[in-house]
């Protein structure tokens, strides 16, 4: 490499290449939590199905397992075709639950359930490959990548909250004003969807600073960037590659999880906290108030704004969270908003209940943003890429707990 390249190298195209990043991080989530954002719409379709719940545990099989063959080979998988299939898989499973309610007419019945059920498992295999490859493709970045990323994911909750509110205020009053403002929100998710396949197909391989750090990591031995680079316009640099391996041995995956078994382990809890809330909980076991069919999605929507503030604070460095005994310690902490949930859902009335969904979605952006920035330091490119898909497995792993301990709350209750 031209060593007087370097420098302009690092920062050109930077903004541009975080401006994208959010985008895709949108991408990432914004079918699925179209799905979340319309569950009013789908439990008024099978009531006696439990549509919050199952969707969700139908969803994380399919992901986690995905994910955890996927971690595993790494180092072999072509990073470019892994997030590719990932984005186009989203974009063909949001155009499937559109034609579905077009082909049904909006009608219920199990065997539309089924089809929809079947369809989030599909939303769970996209999310494995691109949340995944992401995550572990922009660790040997700049943090500012992983940062604008998560807060895409984030912003893709506020955005659909958003949207979702303006849909049903728009139809509230008009003859099928539920399906109308669902058909619409999946038509715009289709297009967007389809819009993340063309970024990452064609726009962010060519960034400039993207192509300085994906040829750094092939110097380091990573073999998961060649068609990325190909893509750029680069050609891989085979005997850099071959001279590192000889030089320098990777750290395997055991390795990687060993030296950081405390940072999968927050992952883990962070997300089996919150899932053991949202959006089930929320969705079906918060009571009746004044704000009545709004309730519901007032709830959703303070979550996903607040996750979404959440993952910029540690943008400020003297609020950010760096000590890992601390962020341990905090995520522990987060536990106690089990019994406050429980005892405001039973005696309190909307107001307190709002203001703890707020601190919930809070708390989950600003520790998922402290550990996935802190973890990564202190390897070389293709170690960071292995260690990012592993925390996010057990980001997954997580949710996965979250949505299956979710079904405690309906102990005691009239299914």
């Amino acid at each position: 490499m031209d060593n007087s390249s370097d420098v302009p190298a690092r920062v050109q195209g930077k903004y541009l290449a975080i401006f994208v990043c959010w985008l895709l991080g949108n991408g990432c989530l914004f079918s699925w939590n179209s799905m979340l954002t319309i569950e009013d719409y789908y439990v008024y379709l099978f009531p006696k199905y439990h549509p919050p719940r199952v969707l969700t545990l139908v969803y994380q099989p399919f992901a986690v397992g995905t994910l955890a063959i996927l971690a595993y080979n790494e180092a072999k998988i072509n990073t470019r075709i892994r997030n590719l299939f990932g984005y186009t898989l989203f974009f063909i499973s949001t155009l499937l639950v559109l034609i579905l309610d077009l082909a049904t007419s909006g009608k219920g019945g199990l065997g539309t359930y089924i089809g929809i059920c079947a369809i989030s498992g599909t939303f769970g295999v996209a999310d494995a490959h691109v949340q995944g490859g992401m995550v572990g493709d922009l660790s040997y970045m700049r943090q500012e990548f992983i940062q604008s990323f998560l807060a895409g994911l984030a912003a893709s909750g506020a955005l659909t909250s958003a949207l979702r509110l303006i849909t049903k205020a728009a139809f509230e009053n008009s003859k099928d004003g539920l399906r109308k403002g669902a058909i619409l929100f999946f038509a715009i998710s289709t297009f967007f969807e389809l819009v993340c396949v063309l970024l990452y197909a064609f726009v962010f391989p060519k960034i400039p600073i993207v192509k300085y750090y994906r040829s750094k990591a092939a110097s380091e031995g990573s073999k998961t960037v060649s068609a990325d680079l190909a893509a750029g316009g680069i050609e891989t640099l085979s005997e850099e590659v071959e001279g590192y391996e000889k030089q320098s041995e990777r750290k395997g995956i055991q390795q990687l999880l060993l030296e950081n078994m405390d940072y999968a382990l927050d992952m883990f809890l962070i997300y089996t906290l919150t899932l053991s809330i949202f959006p089930g909980f929320l969705s079906e076991d918060t009571g009746s108030h004044s704000l009545g069919t709004w309730y519901a999605l007032v709830l959703i929507a303070m979550y996903n704004v607040c996750d979404l503030i959440g993952r910029y604070i540690p943008l400020v460095k003297k609020l950010k969270l760096e000590s890992r005994k601390l962020i341990t310690i905090m995520i522990l902490c987060r536990f106690l908003l089990v019994p406050a949930f429980y005892f405001t859902a039973k005696y309190g009335d909307q107001g307190w209940m709002i203001f703890l969904t707020s601190f919930l979605g809070l708390s989950n952006g600003y520790l998922t943003v402290c550990v996935l920035t802190s973890a990564p330091k202190g390897y070389k490119g293709p170690e960071q890429n292995a260690l990012g898909n592993l925390l996010v497995l057990f980001l997954l792993g997580g949710i996965f707990a979250g949505v299956t301990l979710d079904w405690l709350w309906l102990i005691g209750k009239d299914w």
